[in-house]
């Protein structure tokens, strides 16, 4: 005690100016202090010690049971989407925000809070009111974020509609949530988004703009288009020059009325286990994670930072992670391409000399795949990082990367939809056994535990079991559906991933694969990662040894794999094909 109190009184007679947070993020003083409190905790009392510091890596193996709380130094916000970009705005008003390669459209923040504030005036100027619902349907372009932050800004909840849903997909989302309106392009390769708007609601071609009557969408007024001007349809001009002096006083007027803990973002997730839902999140939800995110990758640091952005917006990775970081962190987001472009975005890497690139690994093997040595050379591109997230990530993978794009830092991340949606990610500085095999460690403010899923009792330190998570992330709720929300997030807070994985002494977590993806062959259980890991190791196998209930009894080749739009392979596919196929 004497030796802890010591210390305690050296940092405060060395440095009795030092802000406490500025003394709290040194690493140096943090562990040390952290190293004799942990010591003690675990040494001097007989409970299970569970706090986990996370202003860096864990470097003390303090966890006794598969619960943790991710202990920090960094406090939570409480300002909206719109107070956030401001405070941005105040700071650094010339920088460039984002870019579309693709359209040739460059923003600085300045510029962007500009048309935010024009965009927003003019949803109002159309009739739509704080709580409303607007859908957003399309692929990666600036209208997409601009309307994300409009809508945040009036109070109205933007619905991200997956830009590859079909008719009876995009009428059940819009008709769920309720939309007021919808704002799509006329087109994007095959998807003809007017013409299907049409098929459902024959009734636009008869009303005048912004005052649609569906008898299949009855919330629905107003169709905003992004290009081209159709019958019962809004321009995208039209919006923006609406907003007159009038609707700029009743939005600043209406600042005072939104509070973060309204509902700001709905995201359908996928429904291959029946009816998309509709996960609701509040601008404390995506700002918290963005902010805390972003520390985790250093953007409060890497103040240059620019972002090569490859994945869709409708989708969280995208949203949160790439454009709600770009507020709360004033870094530059760069768009290759409006849909997927492996070419694009290696061509984007160099011309705009991107530090940072995201994907699911599907995306980078893809990359990997594009890169020509003779015609591309990243290894200027220094410091060049990169954040994977999405599904698991092989070993094999993870050396590529490292070997063949020359990038020094891989970060992997976790989480869902409903969880805002990381609450894992590691850090640069893991070693390859961390980034290969685990999804990071635990976010700030954040609770975990790992239970067996039947009988929902904490498992032992290590042991698998599902993934439950407490904390500022958990959404709140699935819209219009009590009874989704209620079999999801328990009267406890817990929200049940539904996913597999096993923690260690440092929070760092393991995913084993979906509950519902489990293979149980003999009485065992066995977990699809375990068997992906082992083939990634492919293609000059030696020797090799798998436990024997874990061969597979049939085995399939396929010259390619149905994806999502996120990069994702859809094994709920490709086990029907097998089944057809193989007759079972």
């Amino acid at each position: 005690p004497l030796i802890y109190l010591f210390l305690l009184l050296v940092v405060c007679v060395r440095k009795p100016t030092v802000d406490r947070n500025e003394m709290l993020s040194s690493s140096k003083w943090q562990n040390s202090l952290f190293s004799i409190c942990t010591h003690r905790a675990i040494t001097s009392h007989p409970f299970s010690y569970s706090d986990i510091h996370v202003d860096s890596p864990p470097s003390i193996p303090s966890l006794t049971t598969s619960y943790a709380h991710g202990t920090s130094s960094t406090s939570l916000l409480s300002t909206t989407v719109g107070e956030s970009l401001l405070r941005t705005v105040e700071r650094w008003p010339d920088r460039e925000a984002v870019v579309f390669v693709e359209d040739g459209v460059r923003k600085t923040f300045a510029q962007f809070q500009q048309d935010v504030d024009q965009a927003a005036a003019g949803l109002l100027a159309l009739g739509l009111k704080k709580g409303d619902r607007l859908g957003m349907w399309g692929p990666n372009t600036y209208e997409w974020v601009l309307f994300q932050y409009a809508t945040a800004r009036a109070g109205i909840i933007l619905v991200s509609v997956n830009p590859a849903y079909q008719l009876q997909e995009v009428e059940f989302a819009l008709w769920k949530s309720g939309c007021k309106a919808v704002v799509c392009p006329t087109h994007f390769k095959t998807q003809k988004y007017c013409d299907m708007l049409r098929q459902i609601c024959p009734e636009i071609d008869s009303s005048s703009p912004g005052d649609i009557k569906s008898a299949r969408l009855p919330d629905l007024r107003t169709v905003i288009v992004l290009n081209g001007r159709l019958p019962g349809m809004v321009h995208l001009e039209d919006v923006m020059q609406a907003g007159s002096s009038q609707y700029v006083k009743q939005l600043q007027d209406l600042q005072k009325k939104l509070s973060f803990d309204d509902p700001v973002n709905i995201l359908f997730t996928s429904g291959t286990t029946g009816s998309p839902k509709g996960a609701t999140l509040t601008h404390h939800n995506i700002v918290n994670n963005a902010y805390l995110v972003g520390r985790r990758l250093g953007y409060h640091w890497r103040t240059n930072a620019r972002i090569c952005l490859p994945v869709p917006l409708y989708h969280c990775f995208g949203s949160v992670g790439g454009s709600m970081c770009m507020a709360m962190h004033g870094i530059s987001i760069i768009f290759p391409s409006a849909g997927y472009d492996g070419k694009a975005s290696i061509r984007v890497l160099e011309s705009e000399r991107c530090t940072i690139v995201y994907g699911t690994p599907t995306m980078f093997i893809d990359m990997l795949n594009q890169l020509d040595s003779n015609k591309h050379d990243l290894s200027s591109l220094n410091p060049f990082f990169c954040i994977i997230a999405g599904s698991p990530v092989p070993q094999e993978l993870v050396k590529k990367i490292i070997s063949e794009m020359g990038i020094q830092g891989i970060t992997i991340g976790y989480g869902t939809t409903e969880n805002s949606p990381v609450t894992f990610c590691g850090s640069a500085l893991d070693n390859l056994e961390r980034k290969s095999n685990t999804v990071g460690y635990l976010l700030d403010h954040l609770e975990v535990k790992i239970v067996n899923p039947t009988t929902g009792q904490v498992v032992p330190l290590g042991m698998t079991g599902e993934i439950m998570i407490r904390g500022h992330c958990v959404m709140f709720g699935y819209w219009a559906d009590k009874e989704k929300t209620q079999e999801t997030i328990t009267e406890e807070g817990w929200y049940k991933t539904g996913d597999i994985g096993s923690l260690d002494g440092y929070s760092y977590l393991r995913i084993m694969g979906r509950i519902k993806d489990m293979i149980i062959r003999g009485g065992e259980n066995i977990y699809p990662a375990e068997v992906e890991q082992f083939l990634h190791t492919h293609p000059k196998v030696k020797e090799a040894q798998i436990a024997h209930f874990k061969v597979p009894r049939y085995i399939l080749f396929v010259t390619s794999y149905p994806l999502t739009i996120t990069g994702k392979i859809q094994k709920i596919r490709l086990r029907e094909e097998a089944e057809r196929q193989l007759g079972l």
